[in-house]
């Protein structure tokens, strides 16, 4: 797995977006029990802090320990520096398992392997995430540009599958419908560039051309914001399965 934001673990908490709490009630709905939840990839802990309303128990592990000290703190989680393909869990002790914006960082063989032993009868497994980010015409047109042909070189070729909606993952679980969800914003333009600089691509771009490409493009998104604010959509990706144990 790899890590591209334990460097900027703080801006990744401040400007990413977060998940509808509608989503995760209806994921804690859907579990055989409420005990423990694993937040897998849990980066700032963001998921981890919705889940612990609702489980008894939340794990949250991640490989950046830098991004864990970031974390939402709450009584009844826990972090842990782990991988994804290897949990310290036991066989058949989770009630639900979320991966949030990092499965197509993930080996998919061996932590589907680490799934299947570590879930209970009837736990589910959500994989959930976002694509690219909705505003007006004027203002997606240079965002989508930007995304595409500034930096679109400079993506890491796993990125494919969340613009693919995640329906191209391997996924080798009973399948679960789960209704559409999505999060909407008020943002600025700064808010705007803020969440744009989190971007991986955007400090692979950094790092090999020595200056930050945000830049070249923040009076363009200044210009195309047509006021103060504007209304930000992100359509949240979801794929949700159950494993049984015979």
């Amino acid at each position: 797995m790899k890590d591209n934001f334990s460097g900027h673990a703080a801006d990744y908490a401040r400007y990413r977006p977060t998940y509808p709490q509608e989503l995760i009630v209806h994921l804690a709905d859907m579990a055989p029990d409420r005990q423990l939840a694993w937040d897998c990839a849990t980066g700032n802990g963001q998921v981890a802090g919705m889940l612990a309303t609702h489980f008894a128990e939340v794990v949250g592990t991640d490989i950046s320990e830098n991004q864990l000290k970031n974390a939402v703190q709450l009584p009844n989680i826990t972090y842990k520096v782990e991988q994804a393909e290897q949990s310290s869990f036991s066989d058949h002790s989770v009630d639900l398992i979320v991966v949030a914006q990092a499965i197509h960082w993930f080996d998919f063989e061996r932590f589907y392997q680490e799934v299947k032993r570590v879930l209970k009868p009837g736990g589910l497994i959500a994989v959930i995430g976002y694509g690219l980010l909705r505003t007006h015409p004027t203002l997606d047109n240079v965002i989508r540009h930007f995304y595409s042909k500034e930096v679109g070189p400079y993506w890491d070729p796993e990125r494919r599958y969340l613009d693919e909606n995640y329906r191209t993952i391997p996924f080798p679980f009973e399948e679960v419908t789960v209704p559409p969800f999505s999060s909407t914003y008020t943002w600025t333009p700064d808010d705007l560039i803020g969440y744009l600089n989190t971007w991986s691509a955007v400090k692979h771009y950094e790092k090999q051309q020595g200056h930050n490409p945000a830049q070249l493009v923040e009076q363009q998104l200044r210009d195309a914001f047509e006021g103060e604010t504007t209304t930000v959509t992100f359509d949240i990706l979801t794929r949700v399965g159950k494993v049984s144990h015979s």
